[in-house]
């Protein structure tokens, strides 16, 4: 029987869109189905990710690193609190309790690199800064502009009475 390396020991470079290099274990890496399909198909040993960036590529490594022996638990849907501590892990909790513009570039990054559990709690934590809140105060929380007129705005209000919640 040999004992040599598995195909999931050893390391691959994941390569930021702004050029720097982090040498990661196969098996971190591959959390990430982009990665995966990559190295499976041949012997890609660097893996450029032209759409993520270095500050946030670090961070996606650090929730992979964290979650590679130990699967994040499936977050309940619909969210039963707006406090993410509630639902999932502490260690999760804090992980996406950082500011906005990281949260979406998370997400992004996660959508890009097809990772569904850290999709997943990026979303939910966007979700609980949503829940429970009018248009008006979602507006200033993501600071988004109001580009309805009065009217329009009383038209969709009374359209969607029915998803309302009772």
């Amino acid at each position: 029987m040999a004992s040599g390396p598995s195909a999931a020991d050893g390391e691959v470079t994941l390569i930021s869109s702004d050029g720097e290099k982090f040498q990661v274990p196969k098996k971190v890496a591959v959390l990430s189905e982009l990665v995966r399909n990559m190295v499976e198909e041949g012997t890609a040993e660097e893996v450029p990710l032209m759409d993520v960036k270095a500050t946030v590529l670090s961070k996606v490594i650090e929730f992979c690193k964290h979650h590679v022996d130990s699967k994040l638990p499936e977050i309940e849907k619909p969210l039963r609190s707006t406090n993410m501590i509630e639902m999932v892990p502490a260690w999760d909790a804090a992980f996406v309790d950082v500011d906005q513009e990281i949260l979406f570039e998370l997400i992004l990054a996660a959508n890009y690199m097809d990772i569904k559990s850290l999709l997943d709690l990026a979303c939910a934590k966007v979700a609980s800064m949503i829940k429970g809140k009018s248009a008006e105060q979602i507006r200033q929380t993501f600071n988004i502009k109001n580009d309805f007129t009065p009217e329009e705005e009383a038209q969709i209000i009374e359209e969607n009475k029915w998803c309302e919640d009772t």
